[in-house]
């Protein structure tokens, strides 16, 4: 049985058709990272399959309940944790105040470990605590009670670098374990530091479903690099080099960025393009040229959907 299975899911609000047919599963003990740009229709899948607003059409079952089955679903949520997207604690009340709550109602077996993990300041009270605070107490309320399976809106939002990798530590962890652990995210090197595979949404609509590292593959690195050369568009031969931009720039410029005296060539060039080929292939590309500066990133998430996906939202 999956943790989480989607059919045919359709949520409209009046004129905006927000979810628009989604299907798919969620397997027991993995990490499924829903990826989609701010706005695609991620919170709403969400809110629908915890039972917070009701499908237009189609439905969805957590761990065997089916959403629309308001009896079946509360049991199944005492086995689930949630972590919303800006979590909106009751400002007056302390850390401690809320996980009390939080506890009354479903147990709280994990809070010594996890805020031991987290170092939330639980005897302050939330008007005092900065957005990565009020982040960190709600992972804590979300995992406490030992849940089998746990839902997450955008968990890293407003947490520093540091704890972005305890939180991904931990995540690996728990999957380790056997819990299951659905979250969105609109970052794809978050998503590929702790997830098994991927559904990405755009406009309401999924358009593919895979292991991340397929994902990867396809959507290759964005590459940035200065020389010391005059270029030409039409000199620039790489297989695999997709919307090759090539500028010139100011030397000078180029030669302090890369972090030297500026003495360099009078003449200087900046090339940007997405590179889906062999990276042996790139490092003889580059090996060609007087280099400057190269950084080598993750495509961005829209680089993702300019290349494999049409206006309708189908993989080309």
């Amino acid at each position: 049985m999956s943790a989480i299975t989607v059919n045919g899911l359709t949520k409209e609000y009046g004129d905006v058709l927000a979810n628009d047919a989604v299907s798919f599963e969620v397997e027991v003990g993995e990490t499924f990272g829903y990826l989609g740009p701010n706005g695609a229709g991620k919170t709403t899948t969400i809110r629908t399959i915890m039972g917070f607003q009701s499908p237009t059409s189609g439905t969805a079952t957590v761990l065997g309940a089916d959403v629309r089955d308001e009896a079946a679903l509360v049991e199944a949520k005492e086995r689930v944790g949630y972590l919303p997207s800006n979590p909106g604690f009751d400002e007056t009340a302390t850390g401690t105040e809320i996980l009390d709550l939080h506890a009354s109602v479903k147990g709280d077996s994990r809070r010594a470990e996890l805020l031991d993990l987290f170092d939330v300041p639980v005897g302050r009270k939330i008007r005092g605590y900065s957005t990565g605070q009020k982040q960190k107490l709600g992972l804590v309320q979300a995992f406490m009670h030992d849940p089998d399976l746990v839902v997450m809106d955008e968990p890293t939002a407003g947490l520093d670098p540091l704890v972005q990798q305890r939180f991904n530590e931990f995540i690996r962890e728990e999957t380790r374990q056997g819990v299951t652990v659905f979250l969105s995210s609109h970052v794809l090197s978050e998503v590929r530091r702790v997830c098994d595979r991927v559904g990405i949404i755009r406009d309401g609509r999924i358009v593919t479903v895979e292991r991340v590292g397929a994902l990867l593959d396809r959507s290759g690195k964005f590459v940035r690099l200065r020389v010391a050369n005059h270029v030409d568009a039409g000199e620039v031969s790489l297989d695999g080099a997709h919307d090759v931009s090539v500028k010139p720039v100011d030397a000078v410029a180029a030669g302090a960025a890369a972090g030297g005296s500026g003495a360099v060539a009078s003449t200087a060039t900046e090339l940007t393009f997405t590179f889906t080929g062999d990276l042996n292939t790139l490092v003889d590309f580059v090996d060609d040229f007087d280099v400057l500066e190269l950084d080598i990133e993750e495509a961005p998430l829209e680089e993702i959907f300019m290349r494999f996906y049409d206006d309708e939202g189908v993989a080309v």
